[in-house]
């Protein structure tokens, strides 16, 4: 089938299995997308589960691709979204079309069939991630401030403190520096990258935006682009949410609901984010059993790993600036970044 070797040309070029979904959703029609998925899961299936990288896999369940049909893929589709042979052949011509005029990215996963799971490093303890992602998800789903910041303040430094142990557990191993991909929405990119960026920074990695396509490269250790990952994610909510709510407030058509004033907000935000985050010391007070003596030299180690990797990655980077056009929208969302919830450990929450 041409899609399925189409498919199969895209992983050899570096794209994802999430990649090639998003991409697709964002440029074609759901009927594309949907035939998209099961293509992708049509390409993967002949690979033992034990040559598939975790996070590969992982990327095939979330966007749901697994081969439920018997027979030819376009029949099974088609006779599924009660769609006729032609219509199904046509959205295929289109899709295949498309696909082949993605061009290619930095390969950062092993291909299916590749991965060795004993060469796999694994990343955050499932455990602590699923709590993380339980105290963050209460943390934007509360009214009270004071509530949120203590909820951010505990996943923080479950986040801290896991990936500082596992540091010096892992001190005897290589450095090994690996990639990830963040896809944000469309609307507001270039601001909402100046947040991963940030965040990035502070879990000593590095970003690169692909304005693009929508989404932000990270280059880290496992667990560091894991932290990454969850607090960018959940300071997006906290930023999004502060910039509606003040649009909210306002009457219609006041600058409050502009795009300059938007822009400007995610901008701000950003920025105050990233100052916030600077002035969190790399050792948290504590965790006594950890010292600056034992940890920077596994630091530095990381940090020359992940400059490697960066550079071998991206051999022409530029630098994007983002141009403010709303005093208004800079000073909420600076306001806005000075209460949001970054979680930096932070043992007593001041209230009222």
């Amino acid at each position: 089938m041409e899609l399925v070797k189409a498919v199969d040309k895209l992983w050899q070029q570096g794209w994802l299995p999430y990649d090639v979904r998003e991409i697709v959703s964002r440029s074609l029609d759901e009927s594309a997308t949907s035939l998209a998925v099961d293509v992708i899961a049509l390409s993967c299936s002949p690979h033992p589960e034990s040559t598939v990288h975790p996070r590969w896999r992982r990327q095939l369940d979330e966007i749901g691709a697994s081969v439920w049909w018997e027979g030819p893929l376009l029949e099974a589709w088609a006779t599924r979204h009660i769609e006729t042979p032609a219509y199904a052949a046509r959205t295929a011509a289109d899709l295949l079309k498309f696909l082949g005029r993605l061009p290619s990215l930095p390969r950062i996963l092993p291909l299916p069939g590749d991965a060795l799971m004993s060469a796999v490093r694994a990343g955050v303890d499932p455990k602590v991630l699923n709590r993380v992602r339980g105290l963050l998800a209460k943390a934007e789903s509360t009214s009270f401030a004071e509530e949120a910041e203590a909820l951010s303040a505990k996943a923080q430094e479950l986040m801290n403190r896991h990936a500082l142990e596992r540091a010096m557990l892992d001190s005897d191993l290589p450095a090994q520096a690996t990639s990830r991909r963040v896809w944000l929405d469309k609307s507001y990119f270039k601001e909402k990258s100046q947040l991963v960026h940030v965040v990035a920074s502070a879990f000593r990695s590095r970003a690169v935006a692909y304005d693009g396509f929508g989404f932000v490269a990270l280059v880290g250790d496992e667990v560091d682009l894991e932290s990454v990952e969850l607090l960018s994610t959940s300071l997006l909510v906290q930023a999004t949410r502060a910039m509606v709510a003040a649009g909210g407030r306002a009457g219609k058509g006041s600058e409050a609901r502009s795009r300059p004033f938007r822009k400007a907000f995610l901008v701000a935000f950003a920025s105050r984010i990233g100052e916030r985050l600077e002035a969190v010391p790399e050792v948290p007070d504590d965790l006594p059993d950890i010292t600056d003596e034992r940890l920077l030299p596994v630091l530095a180690d990381r940090k020359k790993a992940v400059d490697t990797l960066f550079e071998e990655m991206f051999t022409r980077t530029r630098t994007s600036r983002v141009t403010v056009r709303s005093a208004a929208g800079w000073g909420a969302g600076r306001a806005a970044a000075d209460v949001a919830d970054i979680g930096t450990g932070r043992s007593s929450v001041t209230s009222g």
